[in-house]
């Protein structure tokens, strides 16, 4: 019984005498309370975000105050972050606790310059001021707290010029942990490693992401042995990844994102024992490839997306047992995905999107337990989808679309009860999908079934989806029936487009997502018209409804949509002047291929956020509205009326700040001159004023727009000379050159053409001529010309198609050598013009051209030989001309009718009938003077008109041959004495004849 007693007085002894010692210890001082009190009181924190502030207590010890840390009764930590404060902070006692360690402001909105008073807080060691709203000169006083360990001044509005870098850290020699990232360090420009290294011996952290510092990494650098972490994300430093980063053997993270690095990366640091991290993404010019990686290696965390490497995964990728993260998204990565990579235990997030991975892909990848997200988009993949019965698998985001698999989705699939994103689009998966199969994924918010060989059906009621759904698209999958959404909660995208749906737009669909739809796409169906009553909800904001059959009035718009397309469809009916109450957010709007009529009301210029206005292709008539070029649409960037029944003059009011890039007035009843005031439109590349009445010479006005792809002035009553082209004009990019059917005349600017660089040498990047914007798809253009003698409207226009149509003009003067030099000429037009001397010999350079006509012309001399070179002609059309010679044989040449060298009657050989071999007979002239007295001068007379007679009528009686040569020199006289237009009529109505006597 005595041990017991003894035990329990001696435990009680110690409780009662170690209390007070404790308590003393932890009890704050009461100046300290009263400045956090008044601190307290300085400060104007957001009251909604401040959770430490308020409950600071005159009732309770400071000490135990969220935010604040004591030793002894001093306060030596304050954390503030993430409070709201906005201000209060410049002339506060903060700056009266001398004993502060640790002071975190950040997460805050203070809105000012750091105050010069911190630098009174010299016992600190830890300074956190990160993304706080401090903006302005970084203050020298900060070079006082020669104690600091970690300063933090990253996410902010700083800059760094007086001080420099070099002021502020020179006598901060403890510094461990260093962050700037964000803060403005242009005027270091390059010495910020020599700065860094001669004044942080100690520096383990350093972090200087986005500080517009450059580059190359000096080797000073090395000096720092204690480096462990290393990121200078989003810098210029446009040099090659040094050797020597391989050589810091602490190094656990090293992050280059974004500097702009080239060259090939150092397969060495891959290596680095040390290294946990390691992400170089976003440097496109970055080369290298995965080494074989040794045992053991400590890496986490893999970033190497869009940077330029390639090659296969290695085999070894199994030594990275404790890799979570692999991102290659967007390099050059080929080859079959290594079996290995089922070793890959840890492995959290998967992308190898966007390279070109072949094979299949392993279904044992899919069994990695710890998996939760994996993109395989854009690849080279075949075969069909293996996948396992994985019920307790943890994805959540599968991506497997554009990889090239074929056959059934597997059922499988649809039991991953984790899974919040599935996108199967753009393979060639087949077979059929109930679209209730996708109530097994109870979590599901993106589905995309899109442009596969699927057939989904639909039926009853799908309240069963996953009420979590948000954006569904089944785009391209043999839709035939709505399918019943009305009851999904949370969706607000919807794509059924290019689909095999009938009838009517079912009125409940406009309350899908409980009346907040914002995205909805019905386009390439068969749908005819809107169900009654129908209200569209004013959340939408993108309504495509184009290449249906829709009929009636334009719908009722939503309230500030920002994307409208009811094109190609049977609308009818006028644009009602009250469009401009909902139009004034939109900036795509688009009727073409319609039936509207009526005019075009001013009031639709209220719509101040246009980008892209497109009514072509409708029964407009009136005036095109002047406010269309005023600042009141601005922003208008595509301007499409053509085909419709506009007239008067295009109004003269583009402005200064004109940001047009087409402008297509094609096919209406437009009079008057080209206005002066559209040389302002220097963004301008699409300008299409073809088919319509305008009366104007050449517009020399529009030379300086170098931006300019294709001029369109065919089929108007244009005049004059074109020669201003021969200026400083270059029009670099010029790819369609149409003057057709006018009235140009002079000489062709051969010094024009050889600037038009669009037309010569290296083929451009195949792609559509299109207007691109942040805020929706591409808008392409589109034109008419006229190639093979054919008229052929370009939907989409190809950069690399090319043309030159000039015909229909009265250009005189030879062809321009220059010409020959617009190698990637696709079409040339010359013809009926008044063109004359030889076919300069450089057409032969044209090596790209299709067709070629430039007949109806004066053309005289030898066909050029070298045109046979041109192994790409499909069309050639020379009739009409005053050729002469052998025509060219070889190559294309041999596949052309006679058709295209007729009406040069110097011209011989195949394909036509004219023998070159054939020769012409002389008249025997040898006569015997016997020395009667006949009169020789009378009888010489008689016997030459007589032989002259018969020399000429017999063969023309006695022989075909010379009788069609007769004729034809009898037409060429007359083709010389009578005015072309006569003669080309007299020629079209002599092959007609042929032609039916052929027929017959």
């Amino acid at each position: 019984m005595e041990t017991p007693l003894f035990s329990f007085l001696f435990s009680l002894l110690i409780l009662l005498t170690a209390v007070p010692i404790d308590a003393v210890s932890a009890q704050c001082l009461s100046d300290h309370q009263s400045l956090l009190l008044q601190l307290k009181n300085e400060l104007l924190p957001n009251a909604p975000d401040s959770t430490k502030l308020p409950k600071w207590s005159p009732n309770s010890d400071c000490c135990s105050w969220e935010g604040v840390t004591c030793k002894e009764g001093h306060v030596t930590g304050l954390d503030l972050s993430f409070e709201g404060i906005s201000a209060g902070i410049e002339n506060s006692t903060l700056f009266n606790l001398q004993s502060l360690e640790n002071l975190d402001l950040s997460l805050n909105r203070f809105n000012s310059t750091i105050p010069a008073r911190v630098g009174n807080l010299t016992t600190l060691n830890y300074l956190n001021l990160s993304n706080a709203g401090f903006m302005g000169q970084i203050p020298i006083d900060i070079s006082h707290l020669t104690s600091l360990i970690t300063l933090d001044l990253s996410v902010s509005l700083l800059k760094l010029e007086k001080p420099s870098l070099f002021m502020l850290i020179q006598n901060l020699t403890k510094l461990e942990e260093l962050y700037l990232d964000g803060v403005n360090m242009s005027s270091t420009r390059n010495q910020w490693c020599k700065f860094i290294s001669s004044s942080l011996p100690h520096l383990r952290v350093l972090s200087l992401s986005d500080c517009d510092i450059s580059g190359p990494i000096d080797h000073s650098l090395m000096n720092l042995q204690a480096l462990s972490e290393i990121r200078l994300n989003f810098n210029n430093l446009s040099s090659p990844v040094p050797l020597f980063l391989a050589n810091f053997s602490n190094l656990v993270s090293l992050s280059l994102r974004g500097c702009e690095l080239y060259g090939e990366f150092p397969k060495e640091i891959f290596k680095v024992p040390t290294l946990q991290t390691l992400d170089i993404s976003g440097n496109e010019l970055l080369q290298g490839s995965l080494p074989e990686f040794p045992q053991n290696n400590a890496l986490q965390t893999l970033v190497l997306y869009s940077t330029n490497f390639s090659g296969p995964l290695p085999t070894s990728i199994d030594n990275l047992r404790n890799l979570s993260i692999l991102d290659l998204y967007g390099c050059q990565f080929n080859g079959t995905l290594p079996n290995s990579m089922v070793k890959l235990t840890k492995l959290v997030n998967l992308d190898l999107s966007l390279n070109n991975f072949t094979g299949s892909i392993p279904s044992s990848l899919f069994k990695l337990s710890s998996l939760e997200d994996i993109y395989l988009s854009d690849n080279q993949f075949s075969g069909k989808l293996e996948f396992p019965n994985l019920s307790s698998s943890m994805l959540a985001t599968l991506d497997l679309s554009s990889t090239k698999l074929e056959g059934p989705i597997p059922i499988s699939i649809f039991n991953l009860r984790h899974l919040t994103f599935l996108s199967l689009s753009s393979n060639k998966l087949n077979g059929t999908v109930e679209l209730g199969m996708i109530k097994g994924l109870p979590i599901l918010e993106y589905l995309d079934l899109s442009y596969n060989s699927l057939t989904v059906k639909t039926s009853g009621s799908h309240s069963n989806l996953s009420t979590f759904l948000s954006i569904l698209k089944l785009s391209s999958c043999k839709l035939r029936q709505f399918p019943y959404l009305k009851n999904q909660p949370n969706l607000f995208y919807l794509d059924l487009s290019n689909n095999l749906l009938h009838g009517e737009v079912p009125y409940w669909i406009w309350e899908v997502g409980s009346g907040y739809l914002s995205y909805l796409n019905l386009s390439h169906n068969y749908l005819v018209g809107m169900q009654e009553p129908y209200s569209i909800p004013n959340t939408l904001r993108y309504l495509d409804l184009h290449l249906n059959q829709l009929q009636g009035k334009i719908p009722i718009l939503p309230l500030n949509p920002s994307y409208m397309d009811f094109s190609s469809n049977n609308f009818t009916g006028s644009i009602p002047s009250s469009m401009r109450y909902n139009l004034s957010k939109t900036y795509f709007f688009s009727l073409s291929n319609n039936s509207i009529t009526g005019v075009i009301p001013e009031s639709i210029c209220m719509a101040s956020s246009l980008q892209v206005l497109d009514l072509s292709k409708n029964s407009l008539n009136g005036r095109v509205p002047e406010c269309l070029f005023t600042e009141n649409i601005a922003q208008l960037g595509v301007l499409n009326l053509r085909n419709n029944n506009l007239s008067g003059p295009i109004p003269n009011t583009f402005l200064g700040s004109c940001s047009l890039k087409t402008l297509d007035l094609n096919g209406n009843m437009i009079q008057g001159q080209i206005p002066k005031s559209l040389a302002n439109c220097y963004e301008l590349e699409v300008l299409n004023l073809g088919n319509n009445n305008l009366i104007d010479e050449f517009p020399c006005l529009l030379m300086n727009i170098s931006s300019l792809r294709v001029l369109v002035l065919r089929s108007n009553k244009l005049y004059g000379s074109i020669e201003c082209l021969m200026a400083s004009v270059t029009w670099a990019m010029l790819q369609i050159f149409d003057l057709a059917h006018n009235n140009f005349s002079g000489k062709l600017p051969g010094q024009s053409f050889a600037k038009w660089k669009a037309m010569m040498g290296t083929q451009p990047k195949l792609d559509f001529l299109q207007f691109e914007s942040e805020k929706f798809e591409l808008y392409r253009d589109s034109v008419t010309v006229t190639s093979k003698g054919l008229e052929m409207n370009l939907v989409k226009i190809l950069t690399i198609f090319t043309s030159i149509d000039l015909s229909s003009n009265k250009f005189d003067g030879p062809i321009p050598k220059e010409i020959g030099e617009l190698t990637s000429l696709y079409s040339l037009n010359l013809s009926s013009n008044s063109l004359s001397g030889k076919m300069p010999t450089s057409l032969g350079n044209l090596q790209e051209v299709e067709s070629l006509d430039v007949s109806w012309n004066h053309l005289t001399g030898n066909i050029p030989p070298s045109l046979t070179k041109l192994n790409f002609l499909s069309h050639l059309n020379l009739s009409f001309n005053q050729l002469a010679g052998s025509i060219p044989s070889g190559n294309q040449f041999q596949t052309f009718s006679a058709d295209s060298f007729m009406g040069n009657e110097g011209l011989c050989g195949l394909p036509l009938t004219h023998n070159c071999t054939d020769e012409v007979v002389e008249p025997n002239a040898n006569y015997s003077d016997d020395g009667s007295g006949i009169d020789w001068d009378f009888l010489s007379a008689e016997i030459g008109f007589i032989v002259g007679f018969g020399m000429l009528v017999g063969p023309l009686v006695f022989c075909r041959r010379w009788r069609k040569l007769y004729f034809k020199c009898v037409d060429k006289i007359v083709f010389k004495m009578c005015p072309l237009s006569v003669w080309r009529f007299y020629y079209r109505r002599q092959l007609a004849s042929q032609n039916k006597r052929r027929r017959h």
